[in-house]
């Protein structure tokens, strides 16, 4: 940081933007294998929100490497940074009165920690959406899962670089045999008390 910055501080608050919205504002983390159904989750999670007039934003992993983090790996410390600057943007998120709905596969354990150091322990709900990787190898959406046992895509998370489950996530979904609409409505149920 450079030690020529100053934080200002401004006159609208974070909880005059929640008194405005007349909810409480959060980040969501969907985190979770490639193909686990976190973006599907997210997407359908903030449709629901939407329409019971939550202001919403949803953060997705493949779309911020197409911009925000287009400089970045999937090398671990390249992996850390990216994580860290979405806590950062979600953070701005959270301050502005948004509900944040981030989903990235974020396989550390300790990445997952300085996500709650930057948006506050508050503010934050892990939510880990557990899909076996058969079952997200047997829906490889984007093919990542096939190119990465023929040796075309290094440090694949579940293959060649590991997943650090969360040992106490806030809500684990499991989506093996559980229908999208049932997940929804358990994150729903969860989250929908914590917005009032």
């Amino acid at each position: 940081m450079s030690s020529n910055t100053v934080k200002h501080n401004f006159t609208v608050s974070k909880a005059d933007r929640v008194k405005l919205n007349n909810h409480n504002s959060m980040l969501l983390w969907f985190t979770g294998l490639s193909g686990s159904g976190k973006s599907t989750l997210a997407n359908l999670v903030e449709l629901q929100l939407h329409k019971k007039g939550i202001s919403t934003f949803t953060l997705d992993g493949d779309n911020i490497r197409q911009g925000i983090n287009k400089d970045l790996t999937f090398a671990p410390e390249d992996r850390t940074e990216n994580i860290r600057r979405i806590a950062e943007v979600g953070n701005l998120m959270v301050e502005a009165g948004v509900v944040t709905l981030a989903a990235f596969v974020s396989p550390y354990i300790q990445d997952r920690e300085n996500i709650k150091t930057i948006v506050g322990v508050e503010n934050f709900i892990e939510i880990y959406v557990n899909t076996s990787l058969e079952e997200c190898e047997r829906r490889d959406v984007k093919g990542l899962y096939k190119k990465a046992r023929a040796g075309e895509i290094k440090n694949m998370t579940g293959i060649s670089a590991p997943y650090e489950a969360p040992l106490h996530p806030d809500l684990e979904i499991v989506t093996d045999n559980q229908s999208i609409e049932e997940s929804v409505e358990i994150i729903l149920d969860f989250i929908i008390q914590k917005l009032k």
